[in-house]
């Protein structure tokens, strides 16, 4: 199983982050040892004093995949679920400094918590999914993804060109703005349409 994250995949997103739009989406991988499930804590590591949340709609892929075509994208996911990126901004600002990979900024232990998925059947319009994440009951990231730069299904064909997809894949499909700090003792937790999908306390 591998995790597949599209970076600046929302407008305003890379506006706050000083980034340009990009013209093809932009992808980034994390390792298994990433994953943070079942409500299970994140520990804040050393390494690190500026830990950013970032809240995405998580695809998981159900067959294997190469070269797809986007008119049969939509077939390779039934499930949607939502998952946090989280960024150490201070090692990454370094990294960019020194034109490095980001790796050790985006890579790390724990830096994907994932919640629960729900069937893409079950929601009312695919094109238009709300998620939002809240930290101590207070709303910090709204999007929708009619706000895509690149849709499930480009993000899918494009990924599919330079890496085989297989079963159980993840694909973090990118986040809104209102990135942000996050700190020891902060409850999150993100919704989808309002339903809560997902809950992670920082340690």
């Amino acid at each position: 199983m591998k995790i597949i994250c599209i970076g600046r995949n929302y407008a305003e997103h890379a506006k706050e982050m000083n980034a340009a739009v990009p013209s093809e989406p932009v992808f980034f991988l994390k390792p298994d040892t990433a994953i943070i499930k079942d409500g299970q804590p994140f520990y804040y590591p050393d390494f690190s004093k500026e830990i950013h949340h970032e809240v995405e709609l998580v695809l998981k892929i159900n067959k294997p995949g190469k070269n797809i075509a986007i008119e049969f994208a939509h077939k390779y996911y039934d499930e949607i679920g939502v998952g946090i990126d989280f960024t150490a901004r201070d090692v990454q600002a370094k990294c960019k400094e020194k034109g490095l990979p980001w790796e050790k900024a985006k890579a790390f232990d724990g830096s994907a918590p994932i919640g629960n998925f729900i069937n893409k059947k079950n929601l009312q319009n695919n094109k238009e999914i709300e998620f939002h994440l809240a930290i101590n009951n207070t709303i910090v990231q709204k999007g929708n993804t009619k706000d895509l730069l690149f849709s499930f299904d480009e993000v899918i064909a494009y990924v599919s060109k330079f890496i085989t997809l297989k079963t159980g894949d993840l694909i973090y499909t990118g986040t809104p703005e209102g990135v942000g700090a996050i700190k020891i003792g902060d409850k999150l937790e993100a919704f989808i349409e309002n339903k809560k999908m997902f809950d992670c306390e920082i340690k």
